[in-house]
C-alpha cells in the first residue's frame, strides 16, 4: 500500500510541477506571443515557421520603412512589424492585428477605454485628426481610439482630447507594442 501512495505521490508532484503550456497569444512587456524583444528580423523564419511571413520588398528596395507581415497558416493576420532602422536588425513596433492577443489581464484589440483605464495607469492622450493615442506609463503598449468613438463635437474637431473625456464604452481600434 505504502508503494502505491509513493507511486501516487510522485506522479501527482510530477504533474503539479511541470511547466504550464506558454500562451502564443500572451502580451507582455518584452514578448507578444511567441516574439519577444530581443529577437532579431533574422530570427523570424525559424520563430514563425508554421506561420506565413509576408516582406515588403517594394519598401525595402526602395530604402523606405519595411514592414513584416505574420499571417495564420489559415490566413489569419496575426501582426504587423516593424524591423529597426539600426544595423542590430531588432523590431521596434508591433502592430497587433488578431483578437486572441491579450495581456494577463485580459487586454487587447476588443478592450474598452475603461477596460484599459482600469488596468493601466494612462501616461498621456495625443490627440490627431482622426483618432486619440491613448499611450501607458510603465508599459509599450498603447491603444489608438478613433474619434467616431468620442462624444459631440469631440468626434468633429480637432481639439486636444483629455483622458477624462473618452467614454468609458470607447473601443479599441489598433492596438501597438512600440520596442525602441
Amino acid at each position: 500500500m505504502k508503494k502505491y501512495l509513493i507511486v501516487l505521490s510522485t506522479i501527482f508532484l510530477f504533474v503539479q510541477c511541470s511547466p504550464e503550456k506558454e500562451d502564443p497569444f500572451l502580451i507582455g512587456k518584452d514578448q507578444i506571443g511567441k516574439l519577444m524583444k530581443t529577437h532579431k528580423v533574422s530570427d523570424l523564419d525559424a520563430l514563425f515557421q508554421a506561420d506565413s511571413l509576408i516582406r515588403d520588398t517594394t519598401r525595402l528596395n526602395m530604402g523606405g520603412n519595411r514592414k513584416i507581415e505574420v499571417y495564420e497558416k489559415g490566413g489569419a493576420h496575426l501582426l504587423t512589424l516593424t524591423p529597426s532602422q539600426d544595423t542590430v536588425g531588432t523590431i521596434e513596433s508591433v502592430w497587433i492585428r488578431d483578437p486572441r492577443y491579450k495581456t494577463p489581464e485580459g487586454i487587447g484589440l476588443e478592450a474598452t477605454f475603461g477596460e484599459i483605464e482600469k488596468t493601466y495607469e494612462i501616461r498621456k492622450v495625443v490627440s490627431s485628426l482622426n483618432n486619440v493615442l491613448v499611450l501607458l506609463r510603465d508599459h509599450p503598449m498603447y491603444f489608438t481610439i478613433s474619434r467616431e468613438e468620442l462624444p459631440g463635437a469631440l468626434k468633429y474637431s480637432g481639439t486636444p482630447v483629455e483622458a477624462i473625456q473618452i467614454p468609458d464604452e470607447a473601443r479599441v481600434k489598433y492596438l501597438m507594442v512600440g520596442w525602441e
